[in-house]
C-alpha cells in the first residue's frame, strides 16, 4: 500500500500514514470545511491496512494543536479502530503529543487515553 502524506494547511493537519513502516501521524490544527471528505478515505486505507494485519507493532503519533467537535468525533472513531486492531493482536502505541504548558490539548489526551484499555497511550509533553 502506498504512504499517505498531506501537507498541514490553515485548515488542515499533516497527515503521513507510513504503512511500510507502520508509523502513522496526524499533526497540526484540524477543523477542515468539510471532515469527513479530509478524513473519510485516509482512514479508511489504515482500516484496510490494520484489518491485514494480526500481528507486528503499529505507532500513532497525534502531535495536535488545536481540532473542532468533528474531528473530536474522528479522533474518536481512530481510537476505536486502532483499539480493536490491539484487541486482535496487533500491538499498538499511541503517542498524544502535546505542549508542556497547554493544559487544554493535555487533558483531551487524558479524556481520550482513559477509553482504551488495549492500546499503549502515552501523553508526552514536549517544550516549544
Amino acid at each position: 500500500m502506498d504512504n499517505i502524506h498531506i501537507a498541514a494547511t490553515e485548515r488542515s493537519p499533516e497527515i503521513n500514514f507510513n504503512f511500510q513502516d507502520n508509523v502513522f501521524l496526524i499533526k497540526g490544527e484540524s477543523y477542515p470545511e468539510d471532515v469527513p471528505a479530509f478524513f473519510g478515505p485516509n482512514i479508511n486505507r489504515l482500516k484496510e491496512h490494520l484489518d491485514a494485519m494480526d500481528s507486528g507493532s503499529v505507532t500513532f503519533n497525534f502531535e495536535l494543536i488545536y481540532f473542532n467537535s468533528t474531528s473530536a468525533k474522528v479522533i474518536m472513531q481512530l481510537f476505536d479502530l486502532l483499539e480493536e486492531s490491539a484487541d486482535n493482536g496487533v500491538d499498538i502505541t499511541v503517542n498524544w503529543i502535546f505542549e508542556a504548558e497547554d493544559d487544554n490539548m493535555e487533558e483531551l489526551g487524558e479524556e481520550f487515553g482513559e477509553d482504551l484499555e488495549a492500546v499503549k497511550f502515552n501523553l508526552v509533553a514536549q517544550d516549544s
